[in-house]
């Protein structure tokens, strides 16, 4: 029987409850949290200046390019017009260009995967042409829009 008394005794133990430090260090520890808290939005602040400038010269850059696109087109409205003609047939082509390059990796994905040699046939009889073609497309569409597309506002 004393035997369980000292086991049960000792499953107990005492708790203090009290302050783990004193009122002085935790309104240290609050002024400093409190500091950093201003440092983070002051921080904050200076970004979303940063990025306001950012934005402003964006769209003034976009402003100066979409301006001058349409002093082009009031210049030169027919050539416009036939850039506008040859965009629609030349989207046409790469349709079908598209269109033969998906068959070609569709018929044997495996060969393309397995050998360095076919992958690099394949890019190299592909790729620059598709770039190229892409990049043609995107300046005849952009000389035979209707209109431009309006830069973002700035508040």
């Amino acid at each position: 029987m004393s035997q369980d008394r000292h086991s049960t005794a000792s499953l107990f133990t005492q708790v203090e409850i009290s302050p783990a430090s004193d009122p002085a260090a935790v309104s240290t520890m609050g002024d400093d949290v409190t500091g950093l808290l201003r440092q983070i939005l002051t921080a904050q602040d200076r970004q979303n200046e940063l990025l306001e400038e950012l934005l402003s010269a964006i769209s003034s850059n976009q402003r100066q390019r979409t301006s001058e696109l349409r002093q082009w087109k009031q210049a030169n409205p027919r050539l416009a017009r036939s850039c506008r003609g040859a965009a629609e047939a030349l989207s046409r082509v790469q349709t079908e260009f598209l269109s033969r390059l998906t068959e070609e990796v569709n018929r044997d994905p495996e060969q393309l995967l397995d050998g360095e040699f076919m992958l690099n046939e394949f890019v190299d009889r592909f790729g620059p042409r598709l770039a190229h073609l892409n990049g043609v497309l995107q300046v005849l569409s952009q000389l035979g829009s209707a209109t431009p597309a309006s830069p973002p506002q700035v508040p």
